[in-house]
């Protein structure tokens, strides 16, 4: 079959399409005839080396960490699913795999297509809407009334995060470019912040929470954006202890790491009276059915930046790191044969 194969660390000429064997799935797992892909900035992370130190990987492998398709076989002792299921997931962290015309996926991290979408919709919901379902509901809790930020509103977890904010009954506040301002409006956003011209110190305070999906000088300007109490959880910054164990399930040793990475970070926010969180979602079959449940029933619009074929996948990397994009980028497999 084909795949996008990263075979050293480094830039794009680590990574190309190639013939490799075709898994086979074990007895509590799915295997998917790829239809489409999504790309997520953790793919060129991974291929640049900057994951390694959460999860490393044995090269070459097959990069890609969300899909949609339909189920070929599955595995002795699965029972959710059958051959020929729609089905779309983010695949599990320690193996990836999502850019390849067959893939394997653990039965409890995928979630039924719903009818009205089509795969490469579908394709584009896994990592992003979980990130922002997760952080927003299980991490903020957020709640109707309360008033949030959310950096980078026009990206592809920013535009789920500004609906199922929305959803949940928030008013929302987000960043956007003036090329970006239309398209967060249509997805509700109340306020729009220009990051081009204003800082958000002087144009927000007292919100009851952020997401920041930025890192950098726009995480530490939300620590003022929010209320004493409050809590800031990021995308972008540094992770921090309870990363290490909560998120990643590691021990004292990461767990050490991380809290020295991430002291100053934390003293700032201390300063500012507000909890720091580095937030990484979890794999969810039944996270992914309830935000199929959503876009299916019009709450949330998934909103694709592009579509291109999987023999472009080099350039759909390329406009990827640009960040300019303006929702999820997705691939295409083509409908030939495996090999």
């Amino acid at each position: 079959m084909l795949a996008y194969v990263l075979k050293r660390y480094g830039g794009p000429e680590g990574s190309s399409l190639m013939e490799v064997p075709e898994p086979k799935p074990r007895s509590r797992q799915l295997l998917v005839r790829v239809r489409a892909a999504g790309l997520n900035p953790v793919d060129f992370k991974t291929r640049k080396g900057g994951v390694r130190l959460i999860q490393s990987y044995r090269l070459p492998v097959v990069l890609g960490n969300e899909l949609a398709g339909e189920v070929i076989a599955c595995g002795d002792q699965v029972r959710r699913f059958r051959v020929g299921d729609r089905v779309f997931a983010r695949v599990a962290k320690d193996r990836m795999g999502a850019f390849a015309q067959v893939a394997v996926v653990e039965e409890d991290h995928a979630a039924i297509i719903p009818a009205s979408l089509d795969f490469e919709t579908a394709a584009a919901i896994p990592l992003a809407g979980l990130t922002a379902l997760q952080a927003l509901r299980d991490e903020l809790h957020v709640a109707g009334g309360q008033r949030i930020f959310i950096s980078g509103g026009a990206g592809g977890v920013g535009s789920f995060a500004i609906q199922i904010a929305k959803h949940l009954g928030a008013q929302v506040a987000t960043t956007a470019s003036p090329r970006g301002e239309q398209l967060v409006r249509q997805l509700g956003a109340d306020t729009v912040i220009d990051y081009t011209q204003d800082r958000l110190a002087s144009a927000l305070s007292g919100f009851d929470g952020a997401f920041d999906l930025i890192g950098g000088d726009t995480l530490e300007q939300a620590f003022a954006v929010v209320r004493p109490g409050a809590a800031v959880v990021s995308v972008g910054g540094l992770p921090e202890p309870q990363t290490a164990s909560k998120d990643l399930g590691r021990g004292l040793g990461l767990q050490a790491l991380f809290w020295v990475a991430s002291i100053s970070l934390r003293r700032r926010a201390r300063q500012r009276g507000v909890r720091y969180r580095f937030f990484i979602m979890h794999p969810s079959g039944e996270d992914l059915s309830e935000l199929a449940r959503l876009v299916d029933a019009g709450a949330i619009k998934v909103i694709l930046d592009s579509v291109y074929p999987f023999e472009r996948i080099a350039d759909a990397m390329a406009k990827l790191e640009t960040g300019r994009a303006k929702g999820k980028i997705v691939v295409t497999m083509p409908s030939g044969p495996t090999g």
